[in-house]
């Protein structure tokens, strides 16, 4: 039985990558936006209202949460870089966060938007770091590890492409 929760598989980090992998990553980041608009956008509020499994987040909730999370992503980015004390990543509670009027009433026109304009700058400056700065890390205390950008940058690629997967099921199903 396929599990669920991951369409892709987990995350597994790796110790290194190379600029290949990593400009990869960056890629799969910059056109996840348009991949989500072209699945989404003309979704009728039925179709919003599916889930790819029991007691899962519904396809609005998932794309509200993108643009949340690539938010958050692009944010611990720019703290790394610019502070050097910040070495524990800022958590939000996802889960509470999908629950609030925005996630679950607000038309998905309005995260596409945030998603694609947040996405931009996010890219951009991932492009422009250094090998210094990538290195730069923090540690995330609900996973245990600490993350190098690099690292960060393939957590974020395989967040968006799992998410896709799951909005891919809830409309299959």
């Amino acid at each position: 039985m396929t599990d669920r929760r991951l369409p892709i598989g987990p995350f597994v980090t790796q110790e290194a990558y190379s600029q290949e992998e990593l400009a990869t990553f960056i890629r799969i980041i910059e056109t996840a936006p348009s991949a989500f608009r072209l699945l989404v956008e003309n979704l009728s509020e039925e179709e919003l209202a599916k889930t790819y499994r029991d007691d899962s987040w519904n396809v609005r909730q998932l794309v509200h949460h993108v643009a949340d999370i690539q938010f958050i992503h692009y944010f611990r980015m720019k703290k790394a870089i610019t502070e050097p004390d910040y070495k524990e990543v800022t958590l939000i509670d996802m889960n509470v966060w999908t629950l609030l009027p925005d996630s679950l009433l607000s038309p998905i026109a309005d995260s596409l938007i945030a998603f694609e304009g947040i996405t931009r700058r996010y890219t951009f400056f991932a492009k422009t770091l250094t090998e210094k700065q990538l290195a730069i890390s923090y540690f995330h205390p609900v996973r245990k590890l600490w993350f190098n950008q690099k690292q960060a940058i393939a957590m974020s690629a395989w967040h968006v492409e799992n998410h896709l997967g799951h909005i891919r099921w809830a409309l299959e199903g």
